[in-house]
């Protein structure tokens, strides 16, 4: 035994050498036979870090599926979704698929920066919950950050919930998450926004955004159709709330939605610059079908419908400049096509079909000459057989309106002439300024009802 220990010992040393020499020439032959041809991994001359990020753009991203039966994340809720949506966030963003199905929405799905939520076309529902409502038991005061309800039904942890009176309403309200309760106490996951007195009405409701994107930058929202459930819930602002809401989501692109049934307005945008929406459908919302406004400036509202919506199709709110808005068929909603005012100008509407709807196809608000609609131009829309009720004109400018361009728009009401109400094409009230009128073909009773005190010379078609 021991004579053969040093053969062994020889032989290991020789076996191991031999398989590391083996490894050294499998190494060598994958080697480039040339020095000149190793791969050059230095950066090409096209590579670019992103703004704010210390890496170029990557090809791979993140990407969570969820479905209600396979997926990444399996569920029927907010919560599933609202989980894939922060496990994103929390890598920078990416990218969050919907599966097909019905998913129950208690409180909004909660958008993050630089994240797209997309749905499988025509398949992916997103429904509002039954809403619950009731006043407040005591005064709730601007800056608490919980809330005493007379009846606190309803009400559960980690439901959305908004909370507003008759004189704290609009922006004041304050809309927000349940995050803990005791008896009829609820804590919220925001300060109040205003003081909501018991004398005043005040009250709470489970309602909310189905889609809520506050402080984000550059998220997308596709091929979803967001079910409002208006019947089971009251009404929520504009200003706070809509189907699809953003507030200061700056950069954001909806594409391909649509909104129905929405207890308030269909798509609403405040504060929000840079934003596109294009290809939805908003209808049968109780209030505004789209809603772009608070200084929204830049936006891009492209080839999409509202209709059948309680009051305006489109309402440019405050602020609203340098927008471009092309290709929408706007058509009988219950008030105004298209609604224009405060310190809204430079925009451009033009190619759009504005119809059926229950006043004024086109109405520019009353305003004075600091806040009013300037320089707006509209140019080859249809405007067609509005006025429910009442006699309206196609296009009707107040306040103290300057230098809007009304060109090659045709300005008709097709009905039996018994049924016609647009009777005016173009009326220009009192205080509106300067008005260039050019190749309008307008078929009305009245084609131009000019009430300006120093009208302009040129007629309103060609």
């Amino acid at each position: 035994m021991h004579a053969n220990t040093p053969f062994k010992r020889i032989l290991k040393r020789w076996t191991g050498g031999a398989w590391q020499l083996l490894g050294w020439l499998v190494c060598a032959a994958s080697l480039p036979f040339r020095a000149g041809a190793q791969t050059d991994f230095s950066p090409p001359p096209d590579e670019r870090q992103l703004p704010t990020k210390m890496h170029s753009t990557m090809q791979e991203q993140p990407v969570i599926h969820v479905g209600q039966s396979a997926g990444d994340l399996v569920g029927r809720d907010h919560r599933v979704l609202q989980a894939a949506m922060d496990y994103l966030a929390g890598l920078g963003g990416g990218t969050l698929e919907i599966g097909a199905g019905e998913f129950l929405m208690r409180d909004s799905l909660h958008l993050r920066s630089r994240v797209t939520v997309r749905g499988i076309p025509g398949q992916t529902i997103l429904r509002k919950a039954d809403g619950v409502a009731c006043k407040l038991a005591i005064d709730g005061d601007y800056g608490e950050e919980q809330v005493t309800l007379a009846n606190p039904r309803g009400f559960d942890v980690g439901c959305g919930v908004a909370i507003w009176n008759s004189r704290a309403n609009n922006f004041h309200s304050t809309v927000a998450r349940i995050i803990g309760r005791t008896g009829n106490r609820i804590a919220l996951s925001l300060p109040l926004n205003s003081d909501y007195l018991i004398s005043e009405g005040s009250q709470a409701a489970t309602v909310y955004p189905v889609v809520s994107g506050c402080n984000v930058e550059g998220v997308r929202i596709e091929h979803l159709i967001i079910e409002g459930n208006g019947q089971n819930n009251v009404s929520l602002n504009g200003c706070r709330g809509g189907g699809i809401y953003l507030y200061r989501g700056f950069g954001a692109v909806i594409d391909h939605c649509t909104v129905r049934n929405f207890n308030g307005d269909g798509i609403s945008f405040q504060q929000s610059n840079d934003v596109t929406v294009q290809e939805c459908l908003c209808e049968n919302n109780s209030a505004l079908g789209l809603h772009p406004g608070s200084g929204s400036q830049r936006p891009k509202v492209l080839n999409c419908i509202a209709r059948h919506n309680g009051t305006d199709g489109l309402f440019l709110c405050w602020r609203v400049r340098h927008g471009l808005f092309t290709g929408n068929v706007l058509e009988n909603n219950g008030q105004y096509g298209i609604s224009i005012g405060h310190k809204d100008s430079d925009n451009l509407l033009n190619k759009n079909i504005i119809r059926g709807n229950h006043s004024d196809g086109v109405f520019f608000r009353n305003e004075t000459l600091g806040m009013a609609a300037h320089r707006n131009r509209l140019e080859d829309n249809l405007i067609q057989d509005n006025g429910v009720g009442k006699e309206v004109a196609g296009i009707r400018i107040h306040g103290e309106t300057r230098e809007v361009v009304l060109k090659q728009n045709r300005i008709q009401d097709t009905r039996p002439s018994g049924s016609r109400k647009q009777t005016v094409g173009i009326q220009l009230e009192e205080q509106a300024g300067p008005v260039v009128m050019e190749q309008n073909e307008i078929d009305a009773p009245v084609p131009l009802k000019d009430r300006r005190r120093s009208p302009d010379p040129k007629p309103p078609g060609n």
